[in-house]
C-alpha cells in the first residue's frame, strides 16, 4: 500500500484539509514553560496519511511521556516509525510493528500512548487501534456524543499497552461506520486532566459533558469551542501540557470520485510541487512508500536517524477544508 504524508510532526499547527471521504482539522500547541516563549516542538504527535490513491486515510495521535528536548527528540523517533510502518494495511500489525521498533530504540524508559484511525472512503467504515490512549469522542447527528471504547483482547496476556512499554505486547481494533455528518475526534491527555470547576481532575465523564456542551454545526469551529469551554471552566486549564486535537468527519463523497477528479490529479500535483520549492511550502508530496521490514530488519539493533528537517514541518493548509482538495 503507498501512503501520502497529509500532516506530520511535533510542531505547532493549526490548519484543515480535504480527503476523499473526509474532512480533517488539526491543532497541537506544545507545552511552554512561559507564555511569552512558545515552544517550537513537543512530545505529542500527530500524523495523517493518504494512502491507495486516496481509498484509504490514515490518521494518529501520539502522546510521548515527559517533557522537554529529550520527549520533543523520541517524539521525532515515534514520527519516523509512523512513515516506516503507514503502509501496513492490518492497522493491528501496524501498530505492533511500530511498538516493537519504539520498545528497542526507547532503552531510557521511555513510552507513548497512541490511537490509530483507519478511515476507508468507499465504506465509510473507520478502524481504531488504541495503545492505551484516551478514547476518541464520536458525535453522531441525533445521538450526541459518545466513547468509541477498544474491543477487549482475549486471554490473559497484557493487550493494548502504550508503545514502548512491552515490545510483544498485542492490539486489538475496533469499528463503526460513519454517516455523512459524523464526528470522531482523538485527542490527548491534557483534555480530561485539565480540572474542573471544583479542582478536580475533568476526567473521562468531564470531558464528555462539556463536548456536549459544544455547537457542531460549523465543524471548523468544534477544536476553537471545545478548548475554549474547557479553559473557561478552570484558571490555569491546558497551560501545563502538550495539547493536541485531530478532528475528523466522514464528507459522504469517497465513493463519488469522479473521472474529472482522476484526470486532474497531474496537475494537482504539480501545484503542490511548485508550493513546496518555496521556503515554508512543506515537504514534496511524493509517495511516503517503504517495503515491509525483511527478516534481516527484525534483528538489526541499530538505532532510526531523526526525522529530516525538511520533511518534520507540517505541510501548509487553509483552515477550512472546502478550500483546498487533497488529493
Amino acid at each position: 500500500m503507498r501512503c501520502m504524508e497529509v500532516w506530520g510532526g511535533n510542531h505547532p499547527v493549526d490548519s484543515g484539509v480535504a480527503m476523499p471521504g473526509l474532512d480533517a482539522w488539526v491543532y497541537s500547541r506544545p507545552y511552554a514553560k512561559a507564555a511569552a516563549q512558545p515552544a517550537s516542538a513537543g512530545g505529542d504527535v500527530y500524523y495523517v496519511s493518504s494512502c491507495a490513491g486516496g481509498q484509504i486515510a490514515r490518521l494518529l495521535v501520539a502522546d510521548v511521556s515527559g517533557h522537554g528536548t529529550t520527549v520533543s527528540e523520541v517524539a521525532l523517533s515515534l514520527r519516523t516509525l509512523m512513515r516506516k510502518y503507514v503502509n501496513y494495511l492490518n492497522p493491528e500489525k501496524f501498530v505492533g510493528e511500530m511498538n516493537r521498533r519504539f520498545a528497542e530504540l526507547t532503552e531510557n524508559g521511555s513510552f507513548a500512548t497512541a490511537v490509530v484511525s483507519t478511515f476507508f472512503s468507499p465504506t465509510n467504515q473507520v478502524t481504531f487501534c488504541n495503545a492505551g490512549h484516551p478514547p476518541p469522542l464520536l458525535y453522531q447527528p441525533g445521538h450526541g456524543w459518545s466513547y468509541l471504547e477498544s474491543r477487549e483482547v482475549e486471554g490473559d496476556a497484557p493487550a493494548d499497552l502504550p508503545l514502548g512499554i512491552e515490545g510483544t505486547s498485542a492490539y486489538s481494533q475496533s469499528w463503526v461506520k460513519l454517516r455523512r455528518g459524523d464526528l470522531v475526534l482523538c485527542y490527548t491527555d491534557g483534555l480530561p486532566e485539565s480540572r474542573g470547576a471544583d479542582g478536580d481532575f475533568l476526567g473521562q465523564a468531564g470531558l464528555l459533558e462539556i463536548a456536549r456542551t459544544i455547537d457542531v454545526a460549523d465543524p471548523t469551529k468544534v477544536v476553537p469551542a471545545l478548548l475554549k469551554a474547557i479553559e473557561d471552566v478552570h484558571p490555569g486549564n491546558l497551560t501545563g501540557d502538550d495539547i493536541t486535537v485531530l478532528l475528523f468527519r466522514a464528507s459522504g463523497d469517497g465513493a463519488n470520485s469522479s473521472f474529472a477528479r482522476r484526470l486532474l490529479a497531474p496537475f494537482r500535483l504539480a501545484k503542490e510541487l511548485m508550493i513546496s520549492a518555496f521556503p515554508g511550502g512543506g515537504p514534496p508530496p511524493w509517495p511516503d512508500y517503504h517495503p515491509a521490514p525483511s527478516v534481516w530488519d527484525r534483528f538489526r539493533k541499530n538505532k532510526l536517524p531523526a526525522a529530516p528537517n525538511s520533511s518534520a514541518a507540517p505541510v501548509a493548509a487553509p483552515r477550512d477544508p472546502q478550500r483546498r482538495e487533497k488529493r
